[in-house]
């Protein structure tokens, strides 16, 4: 593959993106299971925690409650990415997933602005790349969330 472009700023992003981009696939060639795309299973799993913070009291709750909101934010930024309206996709998306099991594989369809079954419509992600990006974010938001102190550089002491 030969990439050409104007600033190497560029090229260097792109080649980024296409590497990126032959690692999803090769990994999906070695997977054996797949999860619905197009932020499906991030809206089961944000309803899932709603649920279950339900069950539970105090701050717990409220974390809970945090993290299932942050994970609505992939199908949110795919429909505005696509142009589309992503508080309506949302709703629509949330009235589906409310349902059970018939409407676990909904996610957003960038082709028309709606909501589809992404499962039938073989917009995949391969499950363990799922779990690896769940897990790296996870983990992100734990360390910064640990940090329980400002670190402020003190001022020189005037003589």
């Amino acid at each position: 593959m030969i990439l050409r472009g104007g600033a190497q700023q560029f090229i260097e992003e792109s080649e980024r993106s296409v590497h990126d981009a032959i690692m999803i696939v090769r990994r999906a060639l070695k997977a054996t299971n797949v999860v619905g795309g197009g932020g499906a299973i991030e809206m089961e799993l944000s309803r899932f925690l709603r649920e279950y913070s339900r069950s539970i009291t105090g701050k717990q709750q409220l974390v809970i409650n945090s993290y299932a909101r942050a994970l609505e934010t992939i199908p949110r930024q795919l429909a505005a990415n696509a142009g589309f309206d992503s508080i309506d996709i949302l709703n629509k998306l949330r009235q589906k997933h409310a349902i059970g099991l018939d409407g676990r594989w909904f996610g957003v369809n960038i082709d028309n602005g709606d909501i589809t079954n992404t499962f039938d419509d073989y917009v995949w992600e391969p499950s363990l790349v799922k779990l690896n990006a769940l897990g790296a974010a996870t983990e992100a938001a734990c360390l910064v969330l640990s940090i329980d102190e400002t670190v402020k550089h003190p001022k020189p002491e005037e003589k």
